[in-house]
């Protein structure tokens, strides 16, 4: 299937599984471009818009949503996408530290975003997410879910792996250990979750309303 033109924004383009997605949307000849939102400046690329922002500044909103409109007025159809997850260097943070990235300013990523005309949003999570767990990471996440949910995009798909293998924040044990789950809490590369993400972008562009996917339905968009 060849899918109309398009682009996409992105937060967390720079993580292990942010820029996965980068490459594999970069792969996709339709990609007309990616803006990558970022703290630091990156190394430019083909095809790759590099814009920095102060993501704790009280008008980090305000700039995505004139961003977001500027792409659309210039580019047609416009996607976004969070990739901000925990890694080893937030991992032992405590837990407002977690929601002030996690759903603070992911939540506000995406309000600048949906006021800026974008209608699709894809969000990386994690299995099991659910704002009522016990666990701190699994919590964090389901108010990060709830956040972008209250929103309201026309189309949210929200991405849960279980294990990410090929990463450099999973330890070898967890990927050791993911080999002998079932379901969504066992592996999945970071390489086929960041080729689901850019299958979904691609190749839902007039979809609705919320999906999703866990392991099996990420291995199943990325073979699309």
């Amino acid at each position: 299937m060849t899918p109309p033109p398009f682009s996409t924004i992105i937060l967390g383009g720079t993580g292990q599984v942010g820029a996965a997605a980068v490459d594999e949307l970069l792969a996709i000849p339709e990609c007309r471009e990616v803006v990558m939102v970022t703290r630091k400046a990156v190394s430019p690329r083909e095809r790759v818009r590099n814009v920095v922002c102060d993501t704790n500044a009280a008008d980090f909103a305000a700039r995505i949503k004139s961003l977001a409109t500027e792409m659309l007025a210039q580019q047609g159809h416009v996607s976004a996408v969070s990739c901000v997850g925990i890694g080893k260097g937030t991992a032992q943070w405590s837990e407002d530290d977690l929601k002030r990235v996690e759903v603070g300013v992911v939540g506000a990523f995406a309000r600048g975003c949906h006021d800026g005309g974008v209608s699709n949003f894809a969000l990386l999570s994690a299995v099991g997410s659910t704002a009522s767990s016990p666990f701190k990471y699994v919590r964090v996440m389901g108010l990060k879910e709830d956040a972008v949910r209250a929103v309201n995009f026309a189309r949210l798909a929200i991405f849960r792996p279980g294990i990410i293998i090929g990463n450099a924040h999973t330890p070898g044990w967890s990927g050791l250990l993911g080999a002998f789950l079932a379901g969504g809490f066992g592996n999945i590369d970071q390489h086929i979750l960041g080729r689901a993400i850019a299958k979904e972008v691609a190749l839902r562009q007039r979809a609705t309303g919320e999906v999703i996917y866990e392991n099996a339905d990420m291995r199943k968009l990325a073979a699309e």
